[in-house]
Parts: structure tokens; C-alpha cells; sequence
């Protein structure tokens, strides 16, 4: 018969398995800071021996890291998502963006689609929370706030739609947005008619996702998305179009 003995669990096992699925569910974040070592043990309930063992564990396993006089933090676990070599030829050659946001519209889409069907109201909630933050960014004259908040509002889609895999290879696309791999986002906010239209999309993927309408969800990030790719494509087109510019300005001086 397929049974044996049921064996009573570590503390610092049942310790390393809350932790451990802490950061599979992104609710701890890379680069996040656990609580000191007393607090932690007390919000666990556990014995600080027991809590040590656990972070040991973690530790080992490449999921906790400790700085000196600082602290344990959760491991950078997405930096291993890309090589150097890839995220440099990403960042030199301009068909990387709009494959970058061709994937996006994919998952993303699949992501609102699959929030407005499993996520709780408690993740519709958050989605609301940060998109109210949006809201109210919007008025400031410095755009960077609301460009950071448009970030979060779409990794938010992303955790509602509960799909571990995809969570963490969303964060590790977004942290490469962040570092201007692909694009400057904050140029997408420089426009006081850009920054409307982009309010205005993320009001429309909202509204669905609270609707609960899973189709529209979806049909509004690809339009949203689809917007970018457009904005972007006209951005570089006019870069372009002011170097040949300069260039004629350049030789008609010279012929003076």
C-alpha cells in the first residue's frame, strides 16, 4: 500500500515554505527587506533558532541574501532572466522594441483576460488603488511619477492573473523597461496630449477588469499597447527625419 508514517514538520521547514511561497507569489518582492530577526520570529511564532535555520536554507538555495549591518533581503532572482550579452544587443538594435511590445500584447492580454476571471476582489482592488494613484499623479507637471505608477498598474493585471510563471517573467521584462533597455518610457509621458490618451487607456482597461468583462479587458490593453508600438514608431520616424534635417542645414551653410 502507498502510505507511511505522517512526520511532524520542522518549525524552520514550515518557516522556509511561507517564505518560499511569499516569493513565488511576488508578495516579496527582489531587492525587499525582511522584517529583523525578533519581529519576524514574532509575527511567525516560532523560536529564533527555528527562524535562522529557515533563512540558512534560504539563504543556501540563492532565494534570501544578507548584507552586512543591513539586513536580509530577498535575492535578485531576476537578474539571471536575461545574459548581459542578450540585454545589450536588446538595447542597441530598434526591431527588439517592437518585438518587446508584440510579446507584451500577448501576455498581457492574457494576463487582464485572466484577471477579470480568477482574480479576487481584493486584487480588483488593488488594480483600483494604484490606477486612483495614477489619477492623481496625472495633475503634477512631472510626469515620472505617473510613468513609474503605469509600470505598477500593469504588473498589479499581471499578480491578479495568478500565473506564478508568468509574474516573474513579466517583472523580469519590466525591470529592463525600468533601466531603458528597450525605451524611455518618461518620453511616452513628456506630452500633456500623450499623458491624456494614456490616462485615458488605463481608465478603459480598469473599468473592464472591475467589470469583470474579460474580453473587453484584454481588447483594451492590446489597443493600449498598440498605441505605444505607434507613438513609438512616429518618435523615431521624426528622429530620423530631424537628422536628415541637420544634415541638409549642414551642407547648405557650407555652400555659403
Amino acid at each position: 500500500m502507498p502510505f507511511h508514517k505522517v512526520q511532524p514538520e520542522k518549525l524552520a521547514t514550515a518557516v522556509t515554505r511561507q517564505i518560499e511561497q511569499l516569493i513565488l507569489r511576488g508578495i516579496l518582492r527582489p531587492g525587499e527587506r525582511l522584517p529583523a530577526e525578533r519581529e519576524l520570529s514574532e509575527r511567525l511564532g516560532v523560536s529564533r533558532p527555528s527562524l535562522r535555520e529557515a533563512i540558512s536554507d534560504l539563504q543556501d538555495r540563492g532565494l534570501l541574501t544578507s548584507k552586512a549591518g543591513s539586513g536580509i533581503y530577498v535575492a535578485d532572482v531576476l537578474g539571471s532572466a536575461f545574459s548581459d550579452a542578450l540585454i545589450k544587443l536588446f538595447a542597441t538594435h530598434e526591431e527588439a522594441v517592437f518585438d518587446y511590445l508584440s510579446f507584451r500584447r500577448d501576455m498581457e492580454g492574457l494576463a487582464a483576460e485572466r484577471a477579470a476571471r480568477f482574480g479576487t476582489n481584493t486584487d480588483l482592488e488593488v488594480i483600483q488603488t494604484v490606477f486612483n494613484k495614477m489619477q492623481a499623479a496625472h495633475s503634477k507637471r512631472d510626469p515620472s511619477d505617473e510613468a513609474q505608477l503605469d509600470a505598477d498598474f500593469h504588473l498589479a493585471i499581471i499578480e491578479a492573473s495568478h500565473n506564478v510563471v508568468m509574474l516573474h517573467m513579466m517583472r523580469s521584462m519590466y525591470q529592463l523597461l525600468r533601466e531603458g533597455v528597450f525605451y524611455n518610457r518618461s518620453i511616452m509621458f513628456k506630452q500633456r496630449i500623450t499623458r491624456d490618451a494614456l490616462l485615458d487607456q488605463h481608465a478603459r482597461i480598469n473599468d473592464a477588469l472591475q467589470d469583470r468583462d474579460p474580453e473587453g479587458a484584454r481588447a483594451a490593453v492590446e489597443a493600449h499597447l498598440d498605441y505605444v508600438e505607434q507613438s513609438l514608431a512616429q518618435e523615431q520616424k521624426a528622429a530620423q527625419n530631424e537628422e536628415m534635417a541637420k544634415r541638409r542645414l549642414e551642407y547648405e551653410k557650407a555652400r555659403s
